[in-house]
């Protein structure tokens, strides 16, 4: 029993040891994950195996993820619920210290108040939570990386069409002393056909916050696709497109949405882009949200949600595809998925985003660099380098009993075993330790054995 009962969580520094072609000369090489699929015990342990850890980012050598109410807070009378910061090294997974949230000085403990965490264009950490369709703006906070205090950055207002906003972008300097910044959200629905409305707002460097549609907050749409389609729907996504290095007025955007694959937009809410011409091979299952563009070499290339836990055999998974001839959908070509193995297939409560980060570099040869960052609530995260001068991950063959993928068997491996055959973790083919087809106490007693020497 004793045994049993010791669980060992330090599994970071794992990799998903999935062998990734080289193309065009580009390598790719997973960095570590942290998942489901790969670390299952560790993971499904950690406080971010929580569907109320909805989104994360990568700044810089951390990364964020946020989990709102994790924190029960006494003071005096009442419980708050306060938000919570989990913090990881984006160079090993490596856990480092949380951040407790907090606004004037009392803990931060709206409800979903960190719906939405991401990365200015300058290293600025904001928050948004999730709005209802009775609150008429929507809070922007910048983070103290130090204390966790929020500074409110704007109130979105929401205008004549107040309607529910799940997750936020943003584009720019959200100080406003370096750069202009843009910030966009999508009004959201629980059921079909959803609602047509994009709210913004904009200011200028040093200026003052304003609508962002030529003044006014909002704009209702009236070109989707596919055509039938008369609104958003479920928790759409938006992600503003930088045309140029120090272009920051996110004129042209992408809106990825429950039952659409993305669609690029401008400002106008014109249609500039759409799968219509795509490969059928390439075409997403639509019901995550969530891409992200990068440069690389001279080379445009687009990220997008390939599947959600349900997705015709994949599970959590993106398509990294070089883009058709002028930046466009049609005539994608298809690098890599990742992780090849799915980061977990596990059913997330209907949460529909998918988190990318990417960040550029130059490695000691001069060679270009992409770290991607991908993350999928309730299912795990993990790191990716791209680059030419990117040494390829050696997949090495298994340990016989390392169910967790940490490259030991421990007692990690037998609970990893016990979660499997209660149903309380994803089976996997690394639980199956006897080679019979099936995950039970056999597969238990075999890793037990395989601890102690036996």
């Amino acid at each position: 029993m004793a045994l049993m009962a010791c669980v060992c969580l330090n599994t970071w520094g794992a990799i998903d040891n999935q062998q990734y072609a080289t193309i065009n000369g580009i390598n790719i090489a997973n960095q570590w994950i942290y998942d489901r699929v790969h670390t299952p015990a560790a993971y499904v342990a950690d406080a971010i195996c929580n569907q109320r850890a909805r989104t994360a980012t990568m700044i810089g050598d951390k990364i964020y993820v946020g989990r709102s109410e994790e924190k029960l807070v006494i003071i005096g009378n009442d419980s708050i619920s306060q938000s919570v910061l989990h913090r990881f090294s984006a160079i090993d997974g490596s856990p480092l210290p949380d951040l407790e949230l907090t606004l004037n000085g009392a803990p931060y403990g709206r409800f979903l108040g960190v719906a939405s965490v991401g990365r200015d264009h300058f290293g600025h950490l904001w928050v948004a939570p999730m709005t209802s369709n009775v609150q008429a703006t929507v809070p922007v906070y910048m983070v103290n990386t130090e204390t966790g205090e929020l500074t409110l950055i704007v109130e979105m207002d929401k205008g004549e069409a107040p309607q529910r906003t799940d997750y936020v972008d943003v584009m720019g300097d959200i100080t406003l002393e370096q750069a202009e910044c843009n910030i966009m959200t999508v009004a959201g629905s629980t059921a079909d056909p959803g609602f047509p409305t994009v709210y913004r707002m904009h200011a200028d460097q040093g200026g003052d916050w304003e609508g962002g549609f030529e003044g006014d907050p909002y704009l209702d749409f009236i070109d989707f696709f596919p055509e039938k389609k008369t609104g958003f729907s479920l928790a759409p996504v938006v992600k503003m497109v930088q045309q140029s290095e120090d272009d920051y007025s996110g004129e042209l955007f992408y809106i990825d949405c429950f039952d659409a694959a993305p669609v690029l937009y401008d400002i106008n809410g014109s249609i500039i882009d759409t799968f219509e011409n795509v490969d059928l091979m390439l075409v997403p299952q639509t019901t995550p949200n969530g891409c992200a563009e990068f440069a690389l070499d001279g080379r445009n290339f687009f990220v997008y949600v390939r599947a959600d836990m349900n997705g015709n055999g994949h599970g959590c998974q993106a398509n990294i595809c070089e883009m058709g001839e002028g930046q466009t959908f049609e005539g994608m070509q298809k690098y890599w998925e990742i992780p090849a193995d799915s980061l977990g297939k596990v059913n997330d409560s209907g949460l529909r985003v998918h988190c990318f980060a990417i960040d550029k570099g130059v490695d000691e040869g001069g060679n270009e660099v992409v770290t991607l960052f991908t993350f999928k609530a309730y299912n795990g995260m993990a790191v990716y380098k791209i680059g030419k001068g990117v040494t390829p991950n050696n997949p090495q063959p298994g340990i016989h009993g390392d169910v967790t993928g940490d490259d030991k068997v421990d007692i990690a491996d037998v609970n990893a075993v016990i979660n499997m055959m209660l149903g309380k973790a994803e089976r996997t083919t690394a639980g199956d330790v006897t080679g019979d087809g099936t995950i039970d106490i056999a597969d238990v007693n075999a890793v037990i054995n395989l601890v102690l020497g036996k």
